[in-house]
């Protein structure tokens, strides 16, 4: 227990919190815990309740991930893991892994970095974090952040307690957590990429990556600036998004012309170079593919007055894929034969990916938001979710009856959509059935159409 490093997460939303697990089920080359974890988060109702879960041993969001669960138990059996909202722990930190959020206006023409926060976190702990200590940066954040912004914090902190510029070793790198049934795998078992400061950060950074990530298998990256690796992520999720992107307009053409998409894009993924184009889908949501593409834009213009530069393809992106659900909401449309208004429509799944409980920047709300405007009753039900926060509503806790509803779009693929017995459920119901994420399966398909219910898929023609 005395041999122990001590490692602060500072942040325990959906990244910080996976990461305090991972941290904490390091082992030593004597089976060990390699580290006595402590999560810090703010004094809020949220922050709260987050520090309240782990220390209760439960994960503070609804996970299907039983890797994570039982890595959690194991972490709250041992000791090792625990949280607080009092910031004195930086004092006895080796290790401060920062995984906070960073909000910009994405949408906006020209996007404005909002760094405050981030600004007065770094403050945080560089007014209480020992001389030796690393800082790593975890939080994704427009390229030239941590030189610009974190730097100057930091040094300026390190000046008033009168210690070295280089006496806390900062470096950067980027989480690629992916919650899901892969949550806790998608941290410890996946590439990094990482930079430091200086020379000597980058090697205590990676000495720390190390013995948390199996590297064996899955090495470390490094590169040469903190910028680059920055750069690399940004870059990362905007290629992403735009690939997203323009699969739209080919959904689009799909769906015109009589086509399966996915049958088209199965038979271009057999060629290895085009092995991660895209499928159709109801759109794209979560905290890094909505905003991440306005963040070389902005860095561009806020962080090295570049102003002549421009992101066309990165601008487009972000547009295309925020208004994405209306074409859905225009093909229901089509297959209602008329307006929303007053058509009762129940949208099953919330979350903007498969199997966790997470709404940020769900494509569903402008799905929800645009068939409102239109007159039509929408009803959402999400097994992950009790209460949405962005529309401020209580939803249903089990699977609603059917009964007297006129349209049905599966909008998340949730395991329990794809092992739902679809006749049996809507017994003598038959709504207009729309698949926006390819949960149903061509025999699902046929087999529903022979028993009279008119279903349909994002991408695929009308009868396919």
């Amino acid at each position: 227990m005395l041999d122990r490093k001590t490692v602060c997460i500072q942040g325990l939303g959906f990244v910080g919190a996976a990461m305090a697990v991972a941290v904490a089920r390091a082992r030593t080359p004597g089976g060990d815990c390699a580290y006595q974890v402590i999560g810090v988060d703010r004094q809020t109702d949220e922050g709260e309740a987050r520090v309240d879960s782990l220390n209760r041993g439960v994960f503070p969001f609804p996970t299907v991930d039983q890797k994570l669960i039982s890595a959690l138990g194991e972490a709250h059996a041992v000791g090792n893991l625990t949280a607080t909202t009092d910031e004195s722990v930086y004092q006895s930190a080796d290790v401060v892994v920062v995984d906070i959020p960073l909000d910009i206006s994405f949408l906006d023409e020209e996007p404005q970095l909002r760094m405050s926060s981030l600004e007065q976190a770094i403050r945080v702990v560089g007014k209480q974090v020992p001389a030796g200590a690393l800082v790593l940066i975890e939080t994704t954040v427009p390229p030239g952040t941590c030189e610009n912004v974190v730097v100057p914090v930091l040094q300026d902190e390190l000046r008033r307690r009168n210690l070295d510029q280089h006496a806390i070793h900062l470096a950067f790198s980027f989480e690629r957590v992916m919650p899901g049934n892969e949550y806790l795998d998608s941290i410890v078992n996946y590439w990094r990429a990482y930079a430091g400061h200086t020379a000597v950060a980058a090697d205590v950074c990676e000495s720390f990556l190390t013995s948390i990530i199996d590297i064996e298998r899955f090495p470390l990256t490094r590169l040469s600036s903190m910028t680059a690796a920055e750069t690399t992520k940004v870059m990362e999720n905007t290629y992403r998004a735009v690939n997203i992107a323009l699969i739209h307009e080919w959904t689009q053409y799909a769906e015109a012309v009589g086509v399966d998409l996915y049958e088209v894009i199965e038979a271009i993924r057999v060629r290895p170079t085009h092995s991660n184009i895209r499928f159709p889908g109801l759109g794209v949501g979560g905290y890094c593919l909505t905003k991440d593409p306005a963040f070389a834009p902005a860095a561009a213009r806020q962080l090295y007055g570049l102003e002549e530069l421009d992101f066309p393809f990165s601008r487009l992106a972000l547009r295309v894929n925020h208004d994405m659900p209306l074409h859905t909401v225009d093909r229901l449309t089509e297959l209602l034969r008329s307006d929303c208004k007053g058509k009762s429509i129940l949208i099953l799944g919330l979350s903007y990916r498969q199997d966790i409980g997470d709404t940020r920047y769900s494509p569903v709300e402008v799905l929800v938001r645009a068939l409102e405007d239109r007159g039509a009753l929408v009803h959402v039900y999400d097994p992950f979710l009790k209460y949405w926060r962005e529309m401020k509503r209580s939803l249903p806790a089990e699977l609603p009856d059917p009964t007297g509803v006129d349209a049905v779009v599966i909008a998340t693929a949730h395991r329990e959509f794809r092992e739902l017995n679809i006749l049996k459920w809507l017994g003598d119901a038959r709504p207009v059935l729309l698949d926006t994420v390819n949960v149903l399966t061509a025999i699902h398909r046929s087999t529903c159409r022979k028993a009279g219910i008119q279903v349909e898929s994002v991408g695929r023609g009308n009868g396919l």
